[in-house]
């Protein structure tokens, strides 16, 4: 509890203490005859502006800023009427329980928030910088790209960077939820926010601390209270017409049946101020945002990142999954798993493939210079072309090496022997003569035939799967996986073809996602209903440009997002649905002038605290989460032992 919070709770408790005091407070006995009454009110009265003295402050403060119809200006009319008509007693229990309500509704929405805040925790203080043999603690902001930066047992890791030396284990629970430390060592990458458990490390600095990834998070979650959701806006939109509408009906009911009906004004206006109390907004303006927030940060707590209620909101409604292979499904670290030369030895041919290959960064080009494990000389390479989706052309000691897949051969009008090896098959020509292929294979996440399963217990009707690899790859990965359609030997533009064709097909009301983690997934998923990003290891475009950000790359994440997602929203249908039903109930019961001020109170607060408490189950999406992770390691034990046995 805040400190402001028990500053309120002190002051409704000496406050209830006084009217507990002027209620039983023998006034009849002081022989005060006609004065008897005016005494008893000025009892009244003070627990009353103890109590409620902030909501007439909020109300009168309001009005002369031109805001007139809120909940300060109902609780402030109900309640002054209710004393103008000489019913004290309500007056100030409708204030008390009111009061009450809010601090009980402050306490909740602080307590949903503990689960977001908590990440600002991540922030780093400083960072160790060496100067002249010394370390100094600077701002992470003055650090440049280069420095080398001095992080200590038990200090946060304030920026991105590579690990030059030494070797420790990470906490990254903050980042991802998970509470196993990953092991590093020299030449290790490490990300922000992560604590460093034992040992000294020196990081050399990759990125500036605006592009780091603790600067990402917290921007993710700061601004994610300002995307809302349709339910919220609704709402918003609602209650901006609803409070008039009532005030003005409130006035209606208190004049017109007794200028009608004749006579029984006090009766009519105690109707009218029933009324205004049962129709008070609280239930619905607090807990609709409360829901999303707990959602939010449910999924917060295990590494799932999402930017906005509006996202939480679509991603309930997904039916599509549509993911990237490498990288995604895969832990896109290739490896050389079959040469076969045709008209020169193995060792020639994988010389020849990763000289060509020397200058790509790509994962296939990484693995063919590890297979050749020697140091490559630049001088012999010259003219290097590489072609999107096909491979690359170079020239290698003056000959035209061309190496890449089965289309670069067509487009080279080259002759060559198809590979039915399963993986990535690299063909090798020079001087247009087909001299073999190289066989590289992925391999494939721990979790990812999870995650499929998990898609199809949360109701998800159908996955794809996207890739440049050749078809055989591709099916052989689907099949494993238990994927329901693959399309494969996609060029990077082809992939937004592919997902505007299942995006056609899809129902008016279903949304489709599509899951990536390369620079080349960024205009996929920005043309997704919903792009989720594998955030860890994935690029920082991939990473802006989705909706929702998985940080410990684990794919089985998605079910638990989805499902999330789906119990938010269907917290949020309850409360808008049980509170409108139960204040419509009661506004009519008021009108009838069946309703007292007691049932009233409970048509307020009551459905507020019921509706609060509602929507704070949204938090409980971390316990589910565990359970489905423990069964995923029962789950990986048992795959290892089946393997073990075959």
């Amino acid at each position: 509890m805040t400190k402001k919070q028990k500053k309120t709770l002190i002051r409704i408790s000496i406050g209830a203490v006084f009217y507990i005091l002027a209620i039983v407070f023998p006034t009849d006995r002081l022989g005060l005859g006609d004065y008897e009454k005016l005494f008893g009110l000025g009892l009244m009265l003070i627990p009353y502006f103890i109590i409620g003295g902030d909501v007439l402050y909020r109300a009168v403060r309001n009005i002369l800023h031109g805001q007139v119809f809120d909940e300060n200006f109902l609780m402030a009319l109900a309640t002054v009427g209710a004393f103008f008509t000489g019913e004290y007693l309500e007056g100030v229990a409708v204030m008390l329980f009111y009061q009450v309500g809010e601090l009980f509704q402050s306490y909740a929405v602080g307590r949903s928030r503990q689960s977001i805040t908590k990440l600002m925790d991540i922030r780093p203080d400083y960072a160790n910088v060496e100067y002249e043999g010394a370390l100094e603690k600077v701002d992470p902001e003055d650090v440049a790209v280069g420095d080398v930066i001095v992080v200590k047992a038990g200090e946060k890791v304030p920026l991105d960077g590579v690990i030059v030396a030494g070797s420790s284990l990470l906490d990254n629970s903050a980042l991802t939820g998970e509470s196993v430390p990953r092991e590093v060592g020299e030449g290790s990458e490490v990300i922000s926010g992560c604590i460093n458990t034992s040992g000294l490390l020196r990081v050399r600095v990759t990125k500036e601390f605006g592009d780091s990834t603790v600067s990402k998070i917290l921007d993710m979650v700061e601004n994610a209270s300002s995307k809302k959701a349709k339910a919220e806006n609704f709402i918003t939109k609602f209650a901006r017409y609803y409070t008039p509408a009532v005030v003005i009906a409130a006035l209606i009911l208190a004049i017109f049946p007794p200028l009608i009906l004749g006579g029984g004004w006090a009766d009519w206006i105690h109707r009218a101020l029933i009324f205004l109390v049962i129709s008070c907004p609280c239930a619905l303006v607090i807990s609709i945002p409360l829901s999303f927030f707990g959602g939010i940060g449910g999924a917060s707590k295990q590494g799932i990142l999402i930017k906005g209620s509006n996202y939480m909101e679509t991603l309930s409604e997904v039916t599509t999954v549509v993911f990237d292979k490498t990288g995604t499904l895969t832990k896109g670290s290739f490896r050389v798993t079959a040469i076969e030369p045709k008209n020169m030895d193995s060792d020639g041919l994988l010389e020849l493939a990763a000289i060509a290959e020397s200058y790509s960064d790509h994962p296939i080009s990484l693995s063919l210079k590890e297979a050749y494990g020697k140091e490559i000389d630049a001088a012999r390479l010259s003219d290097v072309e590489e072609i999107p989706g096909h491979g690359v052309r170079a020239a290698v000691d003056g000959h035209k090496v061309c190496v890449g897949n089965e289309k670069l051969m067509k487009r080279e009008n080259i002759f060559y022997d198809v590979c039915e090896n399963a993986g990535t098959v690299v063909y090798v020509a020079c001087d247009d003569l087909f001299e073999g292929c190289i066989v590289i294979s992925d391999e494939i996440k721990e979790d990812a035939r999870e995650a499929m399963q998990a898609l199809k217990e949360v109701g998800i009707k159908k996955t794809v799967m996207l890739t440049g690899d050749r078809r055989k790859v591709a099916e052989d990965v689907a099949f494993r996986l238990g994927i329901d359609q693959v399309y494969s030997e996609l060029l990077p533009g082809d992939k937004v073809s592919r997902v505007e064709e299942l995006l056609e097909q899809k129902g008016p009301k279903e949304k489709l996602a599509f899951v990536g983690d390369g620079i080349n997934d960024a205009p996929v998923l920005s043309r997704a209903d919903i792009g989720i990003a594998m955030g860890a290891m994935g690029s920082d475009a991939a990473i802006e440009a989705a909706d929702i950000v998985l940080m410990d790359d684990e794919p089985s994440k998605i079910a638990d997002a989805v499902q999330t997602a789906r119990k938010t929203l269907r917290i949020v249908r309850q409360n808008i649905i049980f509170a409108l039903a139960v204040k419509a109930f009661f506004l009519i019961l008021g009108a009838f002038g069946v309703a007292n001020m007691w049932e009233a109170v409970f048509a307020d607060v009551g459905v507020s605290v019921i509706a609060i408490l509602n929507a704070t189950r949204a938090l409980s999406a971390e316990k589910r989460t565990k359970q489905r992770g423990s069964m995923s390691e029962q789950g990986r034990s048992a795959q290892q032992l089946q393997g073990t046995e075959e």
